[in-house]
């Protein structure tokens, strides 16, 4: 790709991102477009009454959102949204601080190292528009050239950077995790294990199996259950072998939820029960079997995903490659020998049809999720994030790079001591096309989340017939927190490779960081809080992506005859890998479960709370499956006060 063509790509998009944002602005004003735009005000009853009387200002653009989450502190959105969206925003700040550092070295050192050098032919800043954007990447730097110890130093301090700032915010959370539990109100789910694969007793009943099982065992903590039922066909509810097992105390939760409590292993499997609001209820239908074969059908449906989706890879590298379109279509030679056409085609098209085709993705992934026995839908959304990180990368990166560059030399790339090398010659040549893609599928994603193109037009429908629903949609972690981390792989993999995609990440992590504050006050209401628990996630991805860089970056200075740097880049490897392995021990615990320091003295600190004997007593009944309701209430000779799952 020229520098034309990515101009041409820019430009686009920056026309696309400024209609979004003046639209935005004018329609967020308008009373008739609330639920669209601040659907979480409207739910908590907190939108003002419009007089109905014109107002100029409401038809003219202005900033003052902006100015709003900007100012807005993370402990307000702590308070008002929850851990989980104070972790999702630490992203942005995380990458902000990065990708900051990252660019003015990048621009400002390795950029004019790249682009004087004489590997492709000689520099100069006559036609620029009209050259290779391969000029401006290492691939320009002569072979054994001196100057490529500066990249050498790069990736260093890179990766020490990085590291630093990783292990910062592991440690903040990680506290912040702590002192959010100590703050926090009693909440049913900290009382509450979820037991699975009960037994049933010569009675025939789950219910007697619990009770006599956990007064032999948990006799001083136990204090209620409820048997999980479901409808039947014939209008009756069915007893699954699943409980929710309440207990007076934290720690006799804790106690039992993390040890296993049958020498059978597929029996009495217990684990921390998830908030009520959180609960998947269709999950408690499959039996142990039906879980276990679920998985299986889920790992072949996803490498059957995968595959397909190889077929728009192809096609989307192909019209990449404007000599082979005039091959494929010489009817269409006239057309694509059009400058501007040219560019279009080359610059924005591909990693438009390609944004366009991973729509589907993160749907799909958590249907696939929602297939594997997951008892609430945090952990269902976050299963489907790891899913569609995982597609993203393999799919985006590593299928772009093999279709793009040497798609027939996969069984070679498959040897793993030519990895490096064939990673070293392979992502430098699609540079071009991640910086298209950064473009359209960051700062245009952007742009159309704000904009909320779809909940405008439903709205938009709903208006002309006079209905509306008063539910705010909850932040898509599933979608949203792959394609973040996808942006900060791209980022640090062509750090010292072709560091002019820097800039334009930069700008997509600053706006991300000032739309989401600003969704997460309007627009996303809490659907359930796991106090942090994706921040994991997005350690490992941001590891694998330093790996990455490392792998290539001992390919690339072998081919540039710079055998010395390759083999000074192994102990950063090793040092990533171990310090990777120290967070994993040190941090990662804190986030699997509440220590027994943390939750006794918590229930040390309600003993003389006036509200427990309350708050203990209505226990049992918090865990009751909605879609039950109307079938109690239907029943005309009980009672509606009766509770609609069995407890004891």
């Amino acid at each position: 790709m020229i520098v034309s063509a990515l101009l041409t790509s820019v430009g686009i998009n920056v026309v696309i991102c400024v209609l979004y944002f003046t639209f935005y602005s004018i329609l967020r004003k308008q009373p008739s477009y609330n639920h669209v735009y601040i659907p979480r005000l409207v739910a908590e009853g907190k939108t003002k009454k419009s007089s109905g009387d014109f107002h100029l200002d409401r038809l003219l653009p202005s900033t003052g959102w902006v100015r709003r989450a900007w100012q807005l502190s993370e402990d307000d959105l702590l308070s008002s949204t929850g851990l989980d969206a104070v972790v999702f925003m630490r992203i942005f700040t995380f990458s902000v601080k990065v990708f900051t550092v990252a660019a003015v070295i990048g621009i400002f050192i390795l950029l004019p190292i790249n682009y004087f050098g004489t590997q492709i032919h000689a520099s100069d800043f006559a036609g620029i528009p009209n050259k290779s954007l391969d000029l401006f990447s290492i691939a320009n730097v002569n072979d054994g050239s001196k100057r490529l110890w500066v990249h050498f130093c790069v990736i260093y301090f890179i990766t020490a950077f990085v590291c630093y700032l990783l292990f910062i915010e592991y440690k903040y959370i990680s506290s912040t995790r702590i002192a959010y539990f100590y703050a926090s109100k009693p909440q049913p789910h900290q009382f509450t294990v979820l037991v699975r694969g009960v037994p049933v007793s010569r009675l025939g009943k789950f219910s007697e199996s619990i009770r006599s099982f956990l007064m032999e065992y948990h006799s001083s903590t136990y204090l209620s259950h409820t048997v999980v039922n479901t409808p039947s066909r014939i209008k009756s509810l069915i007893e699954v072998p699943a409980a929710f097992v309440s207990f007076k105390t934290r720690y006799g939760a804790a106690v039992a939820s993390d040890m296993r409590q049958s020498d059978n292993p597929t029996e009495w499997v217990t684990e921390q029960a998830p908030e009520p609001r959180d609960v998947y209820w269709p999950f408690f239908s499959p039996s142990f079997m039906q879980r276990w074969i679920s998985k299986l059908v889920v790992v072949v449906l996803s490498i059957v995903l995968t595959v397909l989706f190889l077929i728009p890879v192809v096609f989307v590298q192909g019209l990449a490659n404007l000599d082979q379109l005039k091959t494929l279509f010489p009817f269409l030679k006239g057309i694509l020998n059009i400058t501007f056409v040219s560019q279009v085609i080359t610059g924005y098209l591909p990693s438009l049809i390609l944004t366009l085709f991973l729509k589907i993705v993160p749907p799909i992934m958590m249907l696939f999720s929602s297939m594997q026995g997951f008892s609430s839908y945090s952990r269902i959304e976050r299963s489907a994030c790891t899913k569609v990180l995982i597609f993203t990368v393999w799919n985006i990166f590593f299928a772009n790079v093999l279709s793009g560059s040497a798609f027939r030399q996969v069984d070679t790339f498959l040897e793993p001591k030519n990895i490096p090398t064939k990673l070293a010659v392979l992502v430098p040549a699609q540079a071009s096309f991640f910086i298209a893609y950064v473009v359209t599928n960051g700062w245009t994603s952007l742009s159309s989340e704000i904009f909320r193109v779809a909940p405008l037009l439903c709205t938009s429908v709903k208006n002309c017939v006079g209905s509306h629903d008063d539910e705010a949609p909850s932040l898509p972690f599933h979608s949203e927190v792959p394609r973040i981390l996808f942006f900060g792989l791209l980022g640090l993999t062509y750090v010292f490779l072709a560091p002019l995609i820097l800039p334009f990440l930069l700008a997509y992590f600053c706006l991300g960081y000032i739309i989401y504050r600003n969704q997460l006050l309007d627009v996303y209401q809490p659907r359930y809080e796991t106090g942090g628990k994706l921040w994991p996630t997005v350690h490992n991805s941001t590891i694998f992506s330093l790996l990455l860089l490392q792998t290539i970056a001992i390919g690339i200075f072998g081919l540039k005859k710079l055998p010395v740097a390759s083999t000074l880049i192994l102990p950063l490897l090793i040092i990533t890998l171990l310090f990777n392995e120290y967070c994993r021990k040190r941090f990662l615990p804190i986030f699997d479960s509440h220590s027994a320091e943390s939750v006794i003295k918590k229930d040390r600190d309600n003993e003389n709370d006036p509200t427990m004997p309350e708050f203990l007593e209505k226990l049992p009944t918090a865990y009751r499956d909605p879609a039950l309701k109307p079938n109690q209430e239907s029943a005309g000779n009980q009672d509606h006060s009766t509770p609609l799952l069995s407890s004891v």
